[in-house]
């Protein structure tokens, strides 16, 4: 029984084969990493542009809290803004940034909060989620949207 170069242990490999392989790994995280920067460029003119009609239907913002790791602690952030998840999760900032709102627990974010950056938006929440948790992020946002500061 003949066996193929893939076939055999990466160890046996011929140099070449595993250089073959190493250009095929490189070639598709390079593609994956294209394709996360253009869902994230889709995204962000979504978000920029909730936060414009948000801002431009005069809806409320709030201070955002971040939940740490855990979900045991609240702590006050530097972002005034809106929620996007109802569990809070997840919000877009009046300066048109998608925020993530964990942070790792910490007793001084306790006094003094915590700094959070802006993320990359995915263009579904949740995906990967049980089912029912993931929706699209033009949706989320229209609902947003549509609810007004009734919005818990």
């Amino acid at each position: 029984m003949t066996t193929s170069p893939a076939d055999r242990d990466p160890v046996d490999r011929e140099p070449g084969d595993r250089h073959a392989t190493a250009e095929r790994s490189f070639a598709r995280a390079d593609g994956l990493d294209r394709a996360r920067a253009i869902e994230s460029r889709a995204a962000g003119v979504l978000i920029a542009d909730f936060a414009r009609r948000a801002a431009e239907a005069s809806l409320s913002t709030t201070r955002l809290r971040a939940r740490s790791y855990g979900g045991n602690a609240s702590y006050r952030t530097n972002v005034d803004g809106w929620y996007i998840r109802r569990d809070h999760s997840i919000g877009v900032g009046a300066d048109g940034n998608f925020y993530v709102l964990s942070t790792p627990s910490s007793l001084a974010a306790r006094v003094s909060g915590v700094v959070i950056t802006p993320s990359n938006a995915p263009l579904e929440l949740g995906r990967g989620a049980r089912d029912g948790e993931s929706i699209p992020l033009a949706d989320a946002l229209e609902k947003r949207l549509a609810a007004g500061d009734a919005y818990p």
